[in-house]
This record gives C-alpha cells, structure tokens and sequence, in this order.
C-alpha cells in the first residue's frame, strides 16, 4: 500500500511507527509521492488542486488526489499536448457527520488499458458523531 499523508496531521509519527511494522508492505511517503506502477509513472497527493497543477505538467500518466470525499475521474489536457488523467477514490470510510453521509467509495485501475472505475461499498449504519 502507497500512502502519503492527508490534512489530518495529528499522527504522522503512527503511520510512520505502522508502515516499519508491516515489512515493506505499507510504505508512507510523507506528502506526496512519485511511483512507478506498471509501467505508468504516477503522482499521488492528498489535495486536488495540487494533483491538478501536476496533472499539467505532462509529466505523469496519472495523478491521484484525495481531499474532497468526492470520486471522480478526470482527463486533463496538459502542456505538452496530451491528456493526464486525474482520479479521486472519494472515501472509502465515507464522511459522517450531520447532515452529511457520504458514499464509501474507491476505485478499480487498469494501468495497462488507462481505464479507472468508481465502486462503492455497501453503507451500513453508523452512529452520528
């Protein structure tokens, strides 16, 4: 699991503590990270509007990007001509406060094919916070 860090910034130190325990499974960047995943080169951050500026750099056949609790997949025309897709699994532990739920959502990459879709999980209840 590739991680980088949100706008939580209470606990960097425990995600840190838990990426050393999981034996290379877990790695945590800090905030933001540059991958190599077959064969793509992808940038992932927590904030759209940074993923955005990155998305047209041209750079990077993908940007992933959090923040808003929203999914959403996107193709951004970049400065060298091209098209960089820009995703956003939304949330996958959904946002719960009042008034507002949101759906709990992730979503599927092929990385050969560059096609992304959205899946959503089902919602159980859960208490108001």
């Amino acid at each position: 699991m590739h991680v980088v860090q949100g706008n939580n910034l209470g606990d960097p130190q425990a995600i840190h503590n838990l990426m050393k325990k999981s034996a290379g499974s877990f790695v945590f960047y800090g905030m933001d990270a540059t991958l190599e995943l077959g064969g793509r080169k992808i940038f992932v951050t927590h904030y759209p509007h940074y993923g955005y500026g990155m998305a047209c750099t041209g750079n990077y056949d993908l940007i992933c990007c959090g923040h808003s609790h929203v999914a959403e997949i996107v193709s951004h025309a970049n400065v060298k001509g091209g098209h960089t897709t820009l995703v956003n699994p939304g949330t996958v532990a959904g946002v719960h406060a009042p008034g507002i739920i949101t759906p709990l959502t992730w979503i599927l990459a092929d990385l050969e094919s560059m096609t992304f879709e959205i899946r959503t999980l089902e919602q159980k209840a859960h208490p108001v916070y």
